[in-house]
């Protein structure tokens, strides 16, 4: 198991991507909007002490992982099906919430990473 502290969760879309950086010392939490450019979001990560971002498995695939690991950034991609949401977050859905639930599981350890 890694050492890390800061979380960032991240939301993929094919054009863009929301993300989240939460320390779970602290409390602070950390927003950012990118387009799809992983250079852009391994700048902004770096910026935290000892980062690891998680994004959710689906049809945008693991280049994000491989590009943010190239550049340094530790990504896993989360298991969406093991990913347990709250019935009360089921209509209050967007990618800035999505993020942060996904930095929030990561700082829990609580995220079933897919291979």
């Amino acid at each position: 198991m890694s050492n890390y502290v800061t979380a960032i969760g991240l939301d993929v879309h094919a054009r863009s991507i929301s993300a989240c950086a939460f320390d779970p010392m602290t409390g602070e939490v950390s927003r950012a909007r990118f387009g799809y450019d992983p250079a852009s979001v391994a700048e902004w990560a770096l910026g935290f002490e000892s980062p690891k971002a998680v994004y959710e498995s689906g049809p945008t695939g693991f280049h994000l992982c491989r590009a943010l690991r190239a550049l340094g950034v530790d990504c896993a991609v989360g298991a969406v099906s093991k990913m347990h949401r709250p019935a009360a977050d089921r209509g209050r859905k967007n990618d800035r919430r999505d993020a942060e639930w996904l930095a929030r599981l990561l700082a829990c350890r609580n995220v079933v990473e897919v291979w």
